[in-house]
């Protein structure tokens, strides 16, 4: 398991960019990335395009801490092209019928697993499987933190809980927030913003109602006591400049 892993999403599918179907993936392993404690760096929706999958690959293979959830194209039709470009970014182009993947696909189909079906368990090599629990026909990943599944909701969320469950089942690291909602505008408060050190994650979300401008203002940190020491100087600010503010984000709901 990577210590502080960057998770990233790939979701290939033609038809959710063209509006003939809509997106489940994001938003179930952004959900189950946050109940375990991790979050998304980065969520990609693209087309069927080799090229276009082979880029997105080779950026998130660069990560020396990614790990990736991959979704669609693993199947048997022409336009099914991840199997090859998995291999071609992270095994060098090297595949293998894998033995145990094949036998799902023969208990599953029987003679109906030829000619076609079968191909589905010709894998980059040296991956393992994850089980599918619709139709058996498994999906798979690499190195403990490449992982493939099909572009079925019902097939890939068994598989994404299987994934995290094994091997990124809890981040250990405890992180602290504090939040406040000051009644003023961004500018106000930018001076102490690049003031913030690098080990504190800032997040600035400004809002006007009714002509009013309100900043939500979030700051978070594994250093208790750093982010205690820095988040009292918006408060200090705010008092002493006469900034009405309340330490809860007010529009977190709305």
């Amino acid at each position: 398991m990577i210590k502080k892993p960057n998770f990233y999403s790939v979701i290939i599918g033609t038809e959710l960019l063209n509006g003939r179907r809509k997106d489940a993936h994001f938003a179930f392993l952004n959900e189950q990335l946050l109940k375990r404690g991790w979050i998304h760096k980065a969520s990609f929706v693209i087309e069927d395009d080799t090229s276009l999958m082979e880029n997105i690959y080779k950026l998130i293979k660069e990560d020396k801490n990614s790990v990736m959830f991959s979704y669609g194209g693993i199947g048997a039709t022409p336009d099914d092209y991840t199997r090859q470009i998995a291999a071609k970014v992270f095994r060098d182009g090297k595949m293998e019928y894998n033995q145990k993947a094949q036998e799902l696909i023969i208990n599953q189909f029987g003679d109906e697993a030829y000619p076609h079906r079968i191909e589905m368990g010709n894998l980059p090599i040296n991956a393992k499987l994850l089980k599918n629990v619709v139709n058996n026909v498994a999906g798979f990943y690499l190195d403990d933190r490449f992982f493939f599944t099909p572009g079925f909701p019902s097939m890939s969320q068994a598989m994404v809980i299987e994934a995290l469950d094994k091997h990124y089942a809890k981040n250990e690291l405890i992180k602290y927030r504090k939040t406040l909602t000051a009644f003023c505008g961004e500018n106000d408060l930018i001076s102490l913003m690049k003031e913030v050190p690098s080990e504190i994650e800032l997040s600035s979300l400004p809002k006007i109602i009714e002509d009013k401008r309100q900043v939500v203002l979030s700051l978070s940190s594994s250093k208790q006591e750093l982010l205690e020491t820095n988040f009292e100087k918006f408060i200090n600010f705010c008092q002493e400049k006469s900034i009405k503010y309340t330490l809860e984000d007010i529009n977190q709901t709305k």
